[in-house]
C-alpha cells in the first residue's frame, strides 16, 4: 500500500508551495472561496516509481502566539499518528523559533521517519545559516527552495528510500478477491448513516481483518445477494482528538480508505452541492486508479422541480470533467431510496475495473478507429499507430505502440480514452494509455 508522507511546520514557512510542487499541480489547493480556513490540502505524487499520498496540515485560526502553538501541536499529532513519514519545513531566514522548537520536541519522541527541510535557501551564505538548525536535534537535514524547486530531488530521494517496495502481487492475494468499497466524502454527508442502512443491525459479519494498523478495517458482507468488503472508516475509532480537529481527521481517513479500496463510493451532500472538498477526494479516488460512484445523498431534503436531477447531474459531470463517464446517483438514507442501487452500480464498476480485452479484439477495435480517426501530423510527418495491448496490470492500462509517440498530444489520447469508454465498459473506472516506441 501507498505511504501517507504529511508536511508540518508553522504558518508561512512554505508548507503550500513545497506541497503545490510536489504534487505538481497548482489547482491542488481546496476550495478558496468557501472561507474555510482549516481545509487540508492532499494529493498524489510519485518519485522514481514510488507513488505516494501527500497531505499539508494547512490552515490554522488565526489568534495569538499560544494558540497557534496549540493548533501546531494537535496538527503535529495527528501527523504523527496517521501518516507514515513527516516532512517538518522550517525558514532558514526566521532560523529557529519557540513555535519551530514545540514542534521539534513533539517529532523527537516519535518512531516516524522525520525529514527536517530548510526552505528558503536559494543562496551560499543562506546555506551557511542552516547550520543553526542542528539545534533542533533532529539531526541530518535538507536544504530546499520550494518556490523554485532546489533541493527537492535529494530530499525526494531520501523519503522514498524509507519507503516499502511496491507490492508486486496486488492482483494474486486470493484475501482480496472480494471487491473492496470505501464510502468516503465530507463530515456529515451521511456515510455512517449509508453503512448502518446497508448492513443493518444483524449484519452478517464474515470476518474481521485489520487492513492496517491503522483505522481501516475491511469487514466481510453478504447483502442483498452481493459479496463485498467494507472498508469501514465511519465511526471506528471514536477518540477525544476527533473532536478537536475533525476536518484533518476526515480528510485522513479519506485518503486511507482510498488507497485500501477498489471501488470508492464517493457521498455528497445535496443540500451543499459539489463543493471544493468534493472534488479533491474525487480526484484522489482518480489518481488512484480507483473505481468511483458518486452518491448525492439528502435527496429527499431537496425541492424538487421537473429537471432538478439533470441540473444537478450536468453541475457534477461538469465539475469533473474531462472524466464524466462516472455512474451518479440520487439517495436518500433516510427513507432507503436507491440504496440497492448504489451498491449494485459499485459491483458493476469494480467488475469494469477488472476488464481484460484479449489483444485481438482490442486492435481489431481500436486500429480501425485509429484509421478513421488518425492522429494529426506534426511538422510534416505522419504518426502512424501499429499495435496496441492492454497491459497485466491489476487496473485497465493500455499500450498503444507508434512510429512517433511523442508527437502525441492530450487530446488525441483524451480522444482514444473516450472511444474505449464508448465501444468497452470503463463507466466510473480511470483507465490510463501510453504511447510506445515501436
Amino acid at each position: 500500500m501507498n505511504s501517507i508522507v504529511a508536511i508540518v511546520g508553522r504558518p508561512n514557512v512554505g508548507k503550500s508551495t513545497l506541497f503545490n510542487r510536489l504534487v505538481q499541480r497548482r489547482e491542488a489547493i481546496v476550495d478558496n472561496t468557501s472561507g474555510v480556513t482549516r481545509d487540508r490540502h492532499y494529493g498524489k505524487s510519485d518519485w522514481n516509481g514510488k507513488e505516494f499520498s501527500l497531505i499539508d496540515t494547512g490552515g490554522y485560526v488565526e489568534g495569538s502566539d499560544d494558540i497557534f502553538e496549540g493548533e501546531i501541536r494537535k496538527q503535529v499529532v495527528l501527523a504523527l499518528e496517521e501518516c507514515d513519514i513527516i516532512i517538518f519545513v522550517v525558514d532558514v531566514t526566521a532560523g529557529i523559533t519557540p513555535l519551530d522548537q514545540a514542534v521539534s520536541n513533539l517529532l523527537r519522541k516519535s518512531k516516524k521517519p522525520i525529514f527536517l527541510a530548510i526552505n528558503k535557501v536559494d543562496n551560499a551564505m543562506r546555506d551557511a545559516d542552516a547550520y543553526e538548525f542542528y539545534n533542533l536535534g533532529l539531526g541530518e537535514y535538507y536544504t530546499i527552495s520550494s518556490i523554485n524547486g532546489g533541493g527537492t530531488g535529494e530530499l525526494l530521494d531520501a523519503i522514498v528510500q524509507k519507503m516499502p517496495e511496491p507490492e508486486e502481487d496486488e492482483a494474486v492475494n486470493p484475501d482480496d478477491e472480494l471487491p473492496k468499497f470505501a464510502v468516503v466524502g465530507r463530515p456529515n454527508a451521511g456515510k455512517s448513516s449509508f453503512i448502518n442502512a446497508l448492513v443493518g443491525k444483524d449484519r452478517n459479519i464474515v470476518t474481521d481483518i485489520a487492513g492496517t494498523t491503522r483505522d481501516t478495517i475491511d469487514t466481510a458482507y453478504n447483502k442483498f445477494g452481493f459479496d463485498f468488503k467494507l472498508v469501514d472508516t465511519a465511526g471506528i475509532r471514536k477518540k477525544s482528538k476527533v473532536k478537536e480537529d475533525i476536518e484533518f481527521y476526515s480528510v485522513m481517513r479519506a485518503v486511507r480508505a482510498i488507497e485500501h479500496c477498489d471501488v470508492a463510493i464517493l457521498m455528497i451532500d445535496a443540500t451543499r452541492g459539489f463543493e471544493g472538498q468534493d472534488q479533491n477526494i474525487f480526484w484522489l479516488a482518480q489518481k488512484n486508479r480507483k473505481g468511483i460512484v458518486i452518491l448525492v445523498n439528502k435527496w429527499d431534503l431537496l425541492d424538487k422541480e421537473t429537471n432538478t436531477m439533470k441540473k444537478c447531474e450536468e453541475m457534477i459531470r461538469k465539475e469533473i470533467a474531462p472524466f464524466t463517464d462516472v455512474p451518479i446517483i440520487f439517495t436518500s438514507t433516510i427513507t432507503k431510496q436507491r440504496l440497492l442501487k448504489a451498491l449494485e452500480t459499485a459491483v458493476d464498476v469494480h467488475k469494469s475495473r477488472s476488464n481484460k480485452i484479449a489483444t485481438s479484439k482490442l486492435n481489431e477495435t481500436m486500429l480501425q478507429v485509429i484509421q478513421n480517426y488518425p492522429p494529426p501530423a506534426v511538422k510534416g510527418k505522419y504518426i502512424k499507430v501499429k499495435y496496441c495491448m492492454q497491459l497485466p496490470t491489476p487496473t485497465p492500462q493500455f499500450a498503444f505502440f507508434a512510429n512517433l509517440p511523442q508527437y502525441i498530444r492530450d487530446p488525441y489520447k483524451r480522444f482514444l480514452e473516450n472511444k474505449m469508454r464508448e465501444i468497452y465498459d470503463f463507466k466510473g473506472v480511470p483507465i490510463t494509455i501510453y504511447f510506445r516506441q515501436k
